[in-house]
């Protein structure tokens, strides 16, 4: 079974520029799902789960869709700012007791915190240890002072975040994004999945793109992405270490679907399927600038809300290493998201965006 498979699928009227995109840019394996006002109007998938080509893509297959899982563990923390058991300018200490930094919850959620690096040089093996990496952050110095500087926390994030939502709570970050975010909303995705034979098998476009997506050795960029090691070498990533580890920045396994889902639901003001998660407050909260101005690890100017990434054109969201994406426009109702196991650039996403812009202005 090596031939390449056709796109399975759908697209309403309307949308067979999207699909004519999503054909240009097969990558062996991948998934888009374009939800209007919560309404599919586009569902497509190809290609292969595995890069044997024996395992034909299926509408359940989960993929490591790296930083795209960055807003639901930030979701995860504001539903705990909802319940009023957080506040936004708490000092993560107020919580975290050992914690250090005087940084606060908010920085955290906009990548102001200083803290963009793990400060204790480890191995793979550390993925699976979240009290050892939680207890390098909370002995860590900012690299700036918290609020001045951004820079995407590419890799601490997620640990960050959860291990706040841990102290307040009580329960395990991937065991409050499973009871509280995927379990009322019926989103399949999660931290830490228990059914790694559904996951897809992350390939690279080309030999060199470790190397491509380091950066400047010594750079923030660099530095962020490499430690602990593993992050971008397939032996790890396609293990069942880090497909059962906790590594909210980074390891989300879901499908596209899920993520479309995901944010519906933000768009509609925090409720889905007539389960609110989410105040409108905090929903206006979430998807408003909190910083503008250059961020260090992307190396662009960029205005970040509490988790996600707001762009000019008025839509928002998360692109995550690789080339997978998900995001919202509220002008249109869109709700977006496009998985990949075939890791390059962000060429494809493009391509799909430009084609679904085109279907908007049709409509």
């Amino acid at each position: 079974m090596s031939a390449d498979r056709t796109i399975d699928g759908f697209v309403v009227p309307g949308y067979e520029a999207v699909r004519d995109a999503f054909a240009g840019h097969l990558s062996g394996g991948s998934a888009l799902c374009v939800l209007r006002a919560g309404e599919p109007v586009v569902d497509l998938r190809e290609g292969w789960a595995d890069a044997a080509r024996t395992r034909p893509w299926a509408v359940d297959t989960l993929v490591n869709v790296y930083s795209v899982g960055k807003p639901v563990i930030a979701l995860a923390v504001l539903l705990l700012v909802d319940r009023g058991l957080v506040a936004l300018d708490d000092p993560i200490a107020r919580h975290w007791p050992r914690f250090t930094a005087d940084a606060s919850v908010r920085q955290v959620l906009t990548h102001t915190s200083g803290l963009a690096t793990f400060p204790v040089p480890r191995d793979a093996s550390a993925w699976r240890d979240w009290d050892l990496l939680c207890d390098d952050l909370a002995g860590a110095s900012p690299e700036w002072p918290p609020g001045t500087v951004a820079a995407e926390h590419a890799l601490t994030y997620g640990h960050l975040l959860g291990e706040l939502v841990r102290r307040v709570d009580g329960r395990a970050p991937a065991r409050f994004v499973a009871d509280e975010i995927a379990g009322p909303w019926r989103l399949d995705f999660g931290f830490g999945t228990t059914d790694p034979a559904r996951c897809a098998e992350l390939e690279f476009d080309r030999p060199d793109w470790p190397a491509r997506m380091l950066g400047e050795p010594g750079s923030v960029h660099a530095r962020a992405v490499s430690n602990p090691a593993g992050a971008r070498d397939l032996a790890v990533v396609n293990s069942d270490l880090w497909r059962r580890a906790v590594v909210p920045a980074v390891n989300l396994h879901a499908t596209a679907a899920s993520l479309a889902r995901f944010y519906a639901g933000l768009l509609a003001g925090g409720v889905l399927d007539g389960h609110r998660l989410l105040s409108q407050a905090l929903v206006d909260d979430l998807t408003s600038p909190h910083f503008s101005g250059l961020d260090l690890f992307i190396g662009s100017a960029t205005t970040w809300g509490l988790g996600v990434r707001l762009e000019p054109d008025g839509t928002w969201g998360m692109g995550g290493l690789g080339g997978n994406a998900a995001w919202a426009d509220p002008a249109t109702g869109h709700a977006i998201a496009y998985v990949t196991r075939r890791l390059g650039d962000f060429e494809r996403v493009s391509a799909i965006d430009s084609a679904i812009s085109s279907a908007r202005l049709l409509s």
